[in-house]
């Protein structure tokens, strides 16, 4: 069965710079869509950012547009998120998902997923 693995995260100051990385142990078509979600303390789960490894198109969440970027080496299996200018509200858990391209776009990745791993945190200090 397909694992993703996750590995980065840690603690930063406001304005600071973390990055996310994210293997998938094989390529399947649960694995197109390859990205993460985030939940802070008492919020709801929240879709970040997602790759689409057939089309290479990006998406980002409307809170970390302009700040948070996406990439990915389909060698590798491997996604990344680069996060940049950190703000306190960034902290939270974060974790790597996946998910076929339903209705034929990775964007869909932002609303659900079906495969995730192991959550790492992320804590911005002010």
């Amino acid at each position: 069965q397909v694992q993703l693995v996750g590995s980065g995260g840690g603690s930063v100051q406001a304005g600071g710079s973390l990055r996310l990385s994210c293997t998938a142990t094989e390529d399947t078509e649960r694995t197109n869509c390859m990205g993460w979600f985030r939940q802070a303390s008492g919020e709801e789960r929240e879709g970040v950012a997602a790759f689409d490894r057939d089309r290479g198109e990006t998406f980002i969440g409307d809170s970390v547009k302009g700040r948070f970027t996406i990439s990915r080496d389909n060698v590798k299996r491997t996604v990344y998120l680069e996060m940049d200018n950190l703000r306190p509200d960034d902290t939270g858990v974060y974790f790597c998902v996946s998910d076929r391209a339903y209705g034929g776009s990775c964007k869909n990745l932002l609303l659900g997923y079906t495969l995730w791993g192991q959550e790492t945190q992320v804590t911005v200090s002010s």
